[in-house]
């Protein structure tokens, strides 16, 4: 038998692999007739999980015989390795039969495709490792881009290495024991409320997984919607943003990504909206008669479980990375990414921009079920909506249609003050919120008051006096 092989740069030493474990596995499968391939494909094993390269010849073989619902058996898989030229390669026929007959039971079978399976994962944690060591030795990447890529190299192992599957039985325990709970409270399927209850009612709130895209043309105000969504559940408002009363039991910590604003414009722009103080009005530094006030809207939210990253050029790998430790570290509840189109994925840029995008968003989505919590993503439109009238459309998304694809719900902002062509074009406040997609509900339009000075939005319904504003 060939001896074990070496891994690189480790002075000699073998990397894990068990060569009995494999041939376990192989004889198993043949003198199952292919029964023990299903744990395999389950566990899984790929053909890379053997190391003796006779091994992996064998294992392609079966799992391709076994996915055109093929014989299996020794005979049947000599033949096959015949046909293709390649039955020496692996040993010939006595090879085969010696494997059948080292297996006195398949009793062990289990054993044998774990064993196989777990010195898999620790070559490709050896090969992880070794990958981020010469990308740390080449230095042509920035340190948080390395470190980016080995996090997600080692999230990959980790995740493969959970399955995925629960029996019907689970799943319906805690489907039973969620309906009790309606039953109880008398309240349904909700999600995280945004503190707008006509979006709420249309959504039931942002739920856990989910890929929420709002996107515009620019100057629309998407970003300051996102910061009074993101305040209104760092604080638990849930009566109208951001006006009503902070209830810290629902509030939630939440990470905001600004790759176009620093932090000091994000706290802000939030403190004048809870102060009901203009911007412009704090930028000329006129703020005696504000003052007060600016300080108490301060002390109010000071303590709001908001993280704020400002770094501008991040790919969606390292934004990934840095989610996954912050919501380790405090247990996030919502993530605002401002926006997809600053975003790029290391790489991709030379398959062209769609296809990077493309990656991005699956990347996104993933980050959402990874976490299981609602990312909701600022997203660009297209100039096509400025030449029909301005109203947006989901094909107006720019860049990709893997961005439509990947969303769950997909909400296209426009204030009609701001398009020369439309009806309601002297209502200054009026802003529509078009729900476009919404995987688990109603779609429709919300009508929202958008007080321009204050980077404000307010429920249609909730009338305010100009005086009460600075």
């Amino acid at each position: 038998m060939p001896a074990g092989p070496s891994g690189p740069g480790g002075g000699g030493r073998e990397i894990p692999h068990s060569l009995d474990a494999e041939r376990g596995v192989l004889g198993s499968a043949l003198a199952s007739r292919g029964q023990v391939l299903d744990l395999c494909v389950e566990r899984p094993l790929v053909p890379d999980s053997f190391v003796d390269r006779r091994h992996r010849l064998l294992y392609e073989t079966l799992i391709g015989l076994q996915n055109e619902n093929a014989q299996i058996d020794q005979i049947s898989v000599a033949t096959r390795l015949r046909d293709q030229g390649r039955l020496d390669d692996v040993g010939g026929l006595d090879f085969l039969t010696a494997l059948v007959d080292a297996v006195p039971t398949l009793a062990h079978a289990a054993h044998y495709i774990d064993l196989v399976y777990d010195k898999h994962v620790l070559r490709r944690v050896i090969g992880a490792a070794q990958t981020a060591a010469d990308l740390a030795f080449q230095a042509e990447e920035e340190s948080a881009e390395i470190l980016a890529k080995a996090e997600q190299a080692m999230f990959e192992i980790s995740s493969d290495h959970v399955t995925a599957v629960q029996p019907f039985e689970t799943v319906m325990a805690e489907m039973v024991g969620h309906i009790n709970r309606m039953a109880d409270t008398g309240k349904g399927s909700s999600g995280i409320p945004t503190g707008f209850p006509d979006l709420d009612g249309k959504l039931l709130g942002f739920h856990p997984g989910d890929l929420v895209i709002l996107a515009a043309r620019p100057s629309m105000g998407k970003t300051s919607l996102a910061l009074n969504i993101a305040l209104n559940i760092a604080t638990g408002r849930v009566q109208g943003a951001p006006t009503g009363p902070i209830q810290e039991e629902h509030a939630r910590p939440v990470l905001v990504f600004s790759l176009e604003m620093t932090n000091d414009q994000l706290a802000m722009r939030m403190l004048c909206c809870e102060a009901h103080v203009s911007m412009q009005t704090v930028r000329s530094g006129q703020i005696r008669g504000v003052h007060a006030q600016l300080l108490d809207a301060a002390d109010r939210i000071r303590a709001a479980g908001l993280y704020l990253d400002d770094r501008a050029g991040r790919s969606v790998l390292e934004l990934r990375a840095v989610a996954r430790q912050l919501a380790r570290r405090h247990r996030i509840g919502f993530v605002v990414v401002d926006y997809l189109q600053l975003l790029h994925y290391p790489g991709a840029g030379r398959d062209g921009r769609q296809q990077e995008v493309a990656q991005i968003s699956g990347a996104l989505k993933a980050m959402a079920k990874e976490l299981k919590v609602p990312v909701l993503v600022l997203s660009q439109l297209s100039r096509a909506p400025e030449q029909r009238s301005g109203t947006p459309r989901l094909s107006d998304l720019r860049d990709s249609g893997a961005i439509e694809q990947d969303a769950d719900v997909v909400l296209l902002l426009r204030r009609p003050s701001r398009i020369p062509e439309d009806p309601e074009h002297d209502d200054d406040t009026l802003a529509v919120l078009d729900v476009a997609k919404n995987r688990n509900g109603p779609t429709g339009t919300i009508r929202l008051n958008f007080i321009d000075h204050l980077t404000l939005f307010q429920n249609r319904t909730e009338r305010y006096a100009e005086e009460e504003y600075h």
